[in-house]
């Protein structure tokens, strides 16, 4: 198994969605896909149409994994966790995560940089909310993306990830953000039920809502730190 994740760019997601859906009905696999047509309530002060979805985990740093949740039903994503020490700044065994036969956790691990997981996450929110209108899958407000970041006060309130955390809660100005307008504008004629209007609607407010991730054995007392300074210094 590969050590490296290699991202796709949002535009070949995209025709990899629609083309396999045009073709066989599933995407990235999934076939039994999951349609909420059913109530909804109200987590974290947004709408939810079902409680389940993935945990923080290799599962969700790419974007083509959340998306495949979101078919199989999930609606609450809890990103995978961030921290300052990435890319070859961390040389640790990877992937951090190897079910074959038995599975081992490796401490401190993350396969993409902060930046290349900012990229993953905006890409599979805009893909969701272009797939739920156009496939009649669910709301387009009806899932929850829950960024989280570790795994100490000083890596949190660093440069890299304070851009990355005010990036996920409004995403407008970022280059991937555009990349992936510019694509459904210019690529408008593959949807049957989605508009120019409808693409400049959706909102570029990712997350509002975090998840805290410490090491074995962190002092109360610096949980507590971390946890006042991502709610009165980060809004969240």
């Amino acid at each position: 198994m590969s050590d490296r994740m290699r991202p796709v760019s949002f535009g070949k997601l995209m025709e990899w969605i629609l083309s396999e859906n045009k073709r066989t009905g599933s995407i990235f696999g999934v076939s039994s896909i999951y349609r909420h047509k059913g109530e909804t309530f109200t987590f974290l002060g947004e709408k939810l149409e079902t409680p389940f979805g993935p945990a923080a985990g290799p599962h969700t740093q790419l974007a083509q994994n959340i998306i495949s949740a979101y078919a199989a039903g999930a609606r609450f994503f809890e990103l995978k966790t961030v921290q300052i020490l990435d890319g070859e700044d961390l040389p640790v065994s990877k992937p951090c995560i190897d079910a074959r036969d038995e599975c081992y956790n490796v401490e401190w691990s993350t396969e993409l940089t902060v930046p290349e997981a900012f990229d993953e996450y905006v890409k599979a929110w805009f893909a969701l909310k272009l797939i739920s209108e156009e496939f009649n899958l669910g709301a387009p407000d009806g899932f929850v993306f829950n960024m989280s970041v570790g795994y100490d006060l000083k890596g949190i309130k660093s440069e890299k990830i304070d851009r990355f955390i005010k990036g996920l809660k409004d995403a407008s100005g970022a280059p991937i953000w555009d990349e992936c307008s510019k694509w459904a504008l210019s690529n408008i004629t593959d949807f049957s039920n989605i508009d120019r209007k409808y693409i400049d609607r959706i909102s570029p407010n990712i997350c509002s809502s975090i998840t805290l991730s410490t090491l074995h054995g962190c002092p109360p007392e610096e949980i507590e730190r971390i946890a006042s300074c991502l709610i009165k210094e980060k809004h969240l």
